[in-house]
C-alpha cells in the first residue's frame, strides 16, 4: 500500500532556528515512516541539518529583510509539487506558504495549516515603521489564505477564538504543542553546566533563548538587567539565538551566543529564564525552559498565562513593564530558595500538561484522515 504524499510548505526552516523550525525538526522524524514527505522551504545560509527520509526543495532567498527574516519569492515550481501531493501541510503564510495555499485551493487539494503565530500581531511588532498598515495588510492576507484551507490546526482554544473573531471561518482543531521532558531535563549539576560555558559557579544566570526579533521585546529584558546588575554584580544575561543581535545593547555582562543547534546546555546553565514577548501562541522555548527546571518569568501571552501561575511555578509581568520585571528579578535574587522551588514546580507542570507524544498522535490522525 502506497503512503500518502504530504507536501510541507514553510517560510521558516533550518538552518534558521525559530519555533517553526524546531517544531518541524521534532515532528518530521516521528511521521516520516507513515507518510511520503517533501518539504519546500527557503535556502537560508548556514549549516543545514538533513533529516534522513525527507525530501527537501530549498528556494533561493532575496536580500530583502523583513524584521529578522529573509523570504524566497521564487515560488513558480510550487504548483508542480502541489500537483504531485495528496495533501498540503502548511506552516506559514509568507511567499511560500501563500503560493502553496493558493495552488492547492485551485487544484482542489486538501490544505491543513498549523497556526504557529497570530501573523498580523507578529508582523506589526516586527517592523519599526508603518505598524498599523502592516497589521491591516497581514490580517486581510491571513483571512483570505486561511479561509481557503480545509483545516486549521491551532495550539490553543485562545488561538481558535482569535481567528474566529477575525472572520476566519475554516474548521479549527486544537492540537497543543508538547515537550519531551526526557530531552529537556535539569542538569545533574548546575555548577558543572555553568562551568561548561565558562561562567563562574556563583554567578546567577538570567537567560533568554529563541529567535531574536523585535516582537520578542528584548529591549525590556536588557533594560531590566542593566538595572539589576548595578545592584547584583554576580549576574549575567545569557541570550541564546540568532536574528537582530545588533539591536541588543552592548554590556560587559550580556552574553550573546548567536544561533545554536542545541540550546539544552545553555538552558541547563540558566537560573532564571525571561520571556518578554509582546505576542506568542505557545513559545516552545519557554516550555523547554520550564521542563529544564528553570524559574521562568514571562509575559501573559498565548498559553503562557495558562501554564504559569504567578509565584507558584513561575512569575508573570506586564508586557513592556521594565519596573515590574526588575521587581520580579529582585524578589528571586533575594530568595535563591524560591528560584529552586519555582523551577521544580515548572518542570512538574510540563510533565503533567505538555505531552509531545500527544501532539504527534493528533497530527498523525489529522494528516491521515483528511
Amino acid at each position: 500500500m502506497s503512503r500518502k504524499k504530504i507536501l510541507i510548505t514553510t517560510d521558516c526552516y533550518l538552518p534558521r532556528w525559530d519555533g517553526v523550525a524546531r517544531f518541524l525538526l521534532q515532528l518530521l522524524p516521528e511521521i516520516k515512516n507513515q507518510f511520503e514527505i517533501t518539504v519546500i522551504a527557503p535556502f537560508f545560509e548556514g549549516k543545514y541539518r538533513k533529516i534522513p527520509g525527507i525530501k527537501i526543495k530549498r528556494l533561493p532567498i532575496i536580500p530583502l529583510q523583513f524584521g529578522d527574516i529573509y523570504f524566497s519569492f521564487q515560488t513558480k515550481e510550487i504548483s508542480k509539487y502541489v500537483a504531485e501531493a495528496d495533501l498540503v501541510f502548511n506552516q506559514t503564510i509568507g511567499p511560500i506558504g501563500a503560493k502553496a495555499i493558493n495552488e492547492a485551493y485551485k487544484q482542489g487539494k486538501p490544505i491543513i495549516s498549523y497556526i504557529h503565530s497570530i501573523e498580523w500581531e507578529l508582523a506589526s511588532r516586527a517592523v519599526k515603521r508603518f505598524k498599523w498598515l502592516t497589521e491591516k495588510y497581514v490580517m486581510r492576507r491571513a483571512q483570505n489564505l486561511y479561509n481557503q484551507c480545509s483545516i486549521l490546526a491551532v495550539p490553543s482554544q485562545e488561538t481558535e477564538d482569535i481567528l474566529s473573531a477575525h472572520k476566519i471561518k475554516t474548521k479549527k482543531i486544537v492540537i497543543e504543542l508538547g515537550i519531551n521532558p526526557e530531552k529537556f531535563a535539569p542538569p545533574l549539576s548546575k555548577a558543572t553546566a555553568k562551568k561548561e560555558l565558562k561562567i563562574p559557579e556563583k554567578t546567577t544566570v538570567i537567560g533568554f533563548a529563541g529567535r531574536i526579533g523585535r516582537e520578542k521585546n528584548l529591549t525590556t529584558l536588557t533594560k531590566a538587567f542593566t538595572k539589576i546588575n548595578k545592584r547584583y554584580k554576580d549576574t549575567v544575561l545569557l541570550i541564546v539565538g540568532g536574528g537582530l543581535l545588533n539591536e541588543i545593547q552592548k554590556h560587559i555582562k550580556i552574553i550573546k551566543t548567536g544561533t545554536k543547534d542545541n540550546i539544552l546546555p545553555y538552558l541547563q546553565a540558566m537560573d532564571i529564564f525571561v520571556l518578554p514577548s509582546l505576542t506568542e501562541t505557545t513559545s516552545l522555548s519557554t516550555l523547554e525552559a520550564m521542563s529544564t527546571g528553570i524559574a521562568v518569568i514571562g509575559t501573559p501571552v498565548g498559553v503562557i498565562r495558562k501554564y504559569i501561575k504567578d509565584q507558584e511555578n513561575g512569575m508573570i509581568f506586564p508586557r513592556g513593564d521594565v519596573s515590574s520585571l526588575v521587581d520580579k528579578l529582585t524578589m528571586l535574587l533575594n530568595k535563591p530558595e524560591m528560584i529552586k522551588k519555582l523551577g521544580k514546580a515548572a518542570r512538574n507542570t510540563i510533565k503533567q500538561k505538555a505531552h509531545w507524544e500527544e501532539t504527534v498522535r493528533k497530527i498523525r490522525i489529522v494528516l491521515e484522515k483528511i
